[in-house]
């Protein structure tokens, strides 16, 4: 009897032993399947990687190999029928080799690319993105983010390869960035009421029109070739620390005066349309090729007379 207990006790052992096997073989084995794939919930995002050849199984199903999308380093969702209007980029973490991702005229409210630290280039143009952070993505050197709706930007400081940044057409009130690496920056149609680029030694090209500045100095960015300031409230601007001037367009605002004789590159000025600005200070022999202004400004070497 003690023999026959002693097997039917083994026999449980060893068939709870190979259960317990099973379970877990199908629970890794599920795993791993679910893993191989990644989520994609908006029919029009997976629709766009279809047609593009990323998503190579056959049909909508709400998800793609990941194995297929991360050989993927240039992801261009501008198609050229414009037929899928993007409202949801989930998905986009699995792409972790991804350098360029444009996607242009879509419906994105927000996007999260802390998976995607390769990034070098950005364009989201057209979107209805209120605020993004970019703390992570390190690498990028050209952000385009006009026409949406941001108000808040995270992340620019940490940005030390960034060298062209573009936010028009949003509800920027103020604006502040200290990278040494950015050279052109586009605010323009905003809501600004401060700027502060006085950290942004490297900057070539300013362009900021139509805003609400009252103030801005530039006397910092001694490399500033193109100064755009044009349907803003300024009255006055110092010009004297940037030898590198060509072209500064400063029309519709409230200048009471203006001096350009230390911009002795300027090849194109416009300042028409600055009602409480009759006088202009241009250097004797200073030769500037346009100049566009209004016929109750004069031009003189001393405004001051």
């Amino acid at each position: 009897m003690k023999i026959i207990h002693f097997l039917k006790k083994t026999i449980h052992i060893f068939f709870l032993a190979t259960l317990t096997l099973l379970l877990v073989s199908c629970s890794l084995t599920s795993t791993n399947e679910n893993d191989s794939y990644l989520n994609i919930p908006d029919p029009n995002f997976e629709q766009a990687l279809i047609a593009l050849g990323i998503d190579t199984e056959e049909g909508l199903d709400g998800q793609v190999l990941r194995a297929d999308v991360e050989k993927v380093r240039v992801l261009d969702l501008n198609l050229p029928d414009g037929s899928f209007e993007i409202q949801d980029l989930t998905g986009i973490e699995g792409f972790v080799n991804l350098t360029t991702l444009k996607a242009i005229q879509h419906e994105i409210e927000s996007i999260d690319l802390r998976s995607n630290t390769l990034l070098d280039t950005l364009y989201l143009q057209g979107n209805l993105l209120q605020e993004i952070d970019l703390r992570i993505n390190t690498n990028l050197v050209d952000v385009n983010l006009s026409s949406n709706e941001i108000y808040t930007i995270e992340g620019l400081t940490e940005l030390n390869k960034l060298k062209k940044l573009d936010l028009s057409w949003n509800f920027m009130k103020t604006f502040s960035i200290s990278n040494t690496s950015i050279e052109t920056l586009f605010l323009n149609l905003n809501e600004l009421q401060t700027l502060n680029v006085s950290e942004a030694e490297n900057l070539k090209a300013l362009n900021l029109t139509t805003n609400n500045l009252t103030d801005l100095s530039v006397s910092s960015n001694t490399q500033l070739k193109t100064l755009v300031i044009s349907n803003n409230s300024l009255q006055q601007i110092e010009l004297s620390h940037n030898p590198e001037l060509q072209y500064l367009y400063a029309s519709s605002n409230a200048f009471t005066n203006l001096d350009v004789s230390q911009n002795q590159k300027l090849v194109d000025l416009r300042v028409d349309r600055n009602p409480s600005l009759s006088c202009i200070t241009i250097k004797e022999g200073q030769e500037i090729l346009t100049i566009v202004r209004s016929e109750y400004q004069e031009i003189r070497n001393d405004c001051g007379e």
